[in-house]
């Protein structure tokens, strides 16, 4: 630890500073993962979000009702991220998915760099790159080509806004609930921005002298009722503000991986920053004021609770944690962040030469855990036009290819029972298989090769397979193939 005292001095005494260096290569570094890194199109949701904005270009509208399913077509469906959605097809029609690589890559170097910066207001050196490093490897399970990377930036920027205001001692500016007006529209988690605003909001009227604790809380509330108002510019209006609350009271929803605990079965980024953090605070006398203490601790049971959580964690956290780790290491006040423009310049060509290096090696989508490319290109056309039973997972890619899904990644739309249905399916429930393709008179099913179900169906004397590789298996019911071409 006395080598971390040493750097936190000398970054202090350095004229040039480290931290504007520091952060921009951090931010490059996670531009470069993100950019070039196959992970990012891990997600089946990606293909969807891009055929939902390819969906909103043709209609020139938001959809208000199911327009892909074929188990539940016209049902009520909110997507209320429209706007990222918009952005990835247009990035898509731009530049390919090379093009949606890119558009990730900004937002989490985006999101690192303001992340960053705030923390470089209290640290520098290695102690800079150690908090950030440590805040940035929580995001990388969800370095994935969806809406809730596009929010980040955003996120960052409004927490950095709500802690610039507790500095100034003095409630947020009005132009930062603009912020929120963005938000809505790129991803659900704008609820949580809105509830951030109560823990400062309650820190400035305790912390403020007694006879300006009236002011101060009225000031905040003020900021919260802007932030609110901003929050109701969206298509959906209420409603946007009602979709979180009703989606975490969806049935089921832990199936989904991104909605399940933390899990330490194998050792992640989360263990990793607890135990390093966790060591810290048994060396060094780490103090953080009462209220900012009690959300880290609400972040972390969140994290916990829902491992995408993990994100919010390594964004907010290094935030709140800069300071008091700052006075552990060197009780000196900070000198801020500093650096010359020339880092920044530096940063900004290495990111262009990324840029050109990816469009110059475009990204061709193969096979893969939510992309069954070559077995839905072994199903004949006319088949593709009739029900299908899908994977929960399949479902995206089956939409972006103009296959209607029996289910896909919406599980906001189809709700818990929908969740469950598909589970049974895909443990090859006989009942439940047998029942579900009669009452939507299934013709043909895909699923990955693991799933009990491709092994029911290949034991039913009604169902053949058609195709098979290691991502997905294809069966059709016989009845449903087609009448073999006459002989000449």
């Amino acid at each position: 630890m006395s080598v971390a005292v040493h750097t936190y001095h000398d970054a202090r005494d350095d004229r040039c500073g480290g931290g504007v260096g520091v952060v921009a290569l951090i931010a490059v570094a996670i531009f470069a993962i993100t950019a070039f890194a196959p992970n990012v199109f891990n997600d089946a949701d990606t293909w969807s979000h891009v055929a939902t904005g390819q969906w909103m270009l043709a209609h020139g509208a938001v959809p208000r009702a199911d327009p892909f399913s074929h188990s539940m077509p016209g049902a009520p469906w909110t997507a209320h991220e429209w706007l990222s959605e918009l952005l990835f097809t247009l990035a898509y029609r731009a530049a390919g998915w090379s093009g949606v690589a890119l558009l990730t890559a900004f937002a989490a170097a985006l999101a690192a760099a303001i992340m960053g910066l705030r923390v470089a207001r209290d640290l520098a050196g290695a102690a800079l790159a150690v908090v950030v490093i440590v805040g940035v490897a929580l995001w990388t399970p969800g370095l994935l080509a969806r809406p809730h990377l596009l929010a980040l930036p955003v996120a960052a920027a409004w927490t950095a806004g709500l802690l610039a205001a507790r500095d100034r001692d003095r409630p947020p500016p009005f132009g930062l609930a603009l912020l929120v007006m963005l938000w809505v529209n790129l991803h659900g988690g704008f609820v949580f921005g809105l509830a951030l605003i109560a823990p400062f909001a309650l820190e400035a009227a305790i912390e403020a002298r007694s006879g300006e604790r009236m002011a101060a809380a009225r000031g905040w509330a003020l900021f919260a009722a802007a932030a609110t108002a901003a929050a109701l510019v969206n298509p959906y209006g209420v409603e946007a503000l009602l979709f979180p609350f009703r989606l975490l009271g969806v049935e089921h929803l832990s199936q989904i991986k991104e909605w399940a605990p933390a899990d330490f079965s194998h050792v992640g980024p989360l263990e990793v920053a607890l135990l390093a953090l966790l060591g810290f605070s048994l060396t060094r006398p780490v103090a953080a004021p009462p209220i900012r203490v009690v959300l880290l601790l609400g972040l972390l049971a969140m994290a916990l609770a829902h491992a995408r959580h993990g994100q919010l964690l390594g964004l907010i956290g290094p935030m709140l944690l800069a300071r008091p780790i700052a006075k552990a290491i060197q009780p000196e006040p900070a000198a801020g962040a500093r650096g010359t423009p020339k880092a920044a310049y530096v940063a900004l060509a290495m990111v262009l030469a990324l840029v050109a290096v990816r469009i110059w090696l475009p990204i061709e989508r193969r096979d893969g855990p939510s992309a069954p490319i070559a077995a839905l290109a072994a199903v004949p056309a006319e088949l593709r036009a009739l029900p299908v039973l899908n994977a929960y997972g399949f479902g995206g890619y089956l939409i972006f290819e103009h296959v209607r899904p029996f289910i896909d990644g919406r599980a906001d739309m189809y709700l818990g029972p929908m969740l469950a249905l598909s589970a049974k399916l895909a443990a090859g429930d006989p009942a439940t298989v047998n029942a579900t393709t009669e009452k939507y008179r299934v013709a043909w099913t895909i699923f990955p090769p693991e799933d009990a179900v491709v092994g029911f169906l290949d034991r039913q004397p009604g169902w053949r397979r058609l195709y098979a590789d290691k991502v997905a298996v294809v069966h059709v019911r016989r009845d449903a193939l087609p009448a073999p071409a006459p002989a000449p």
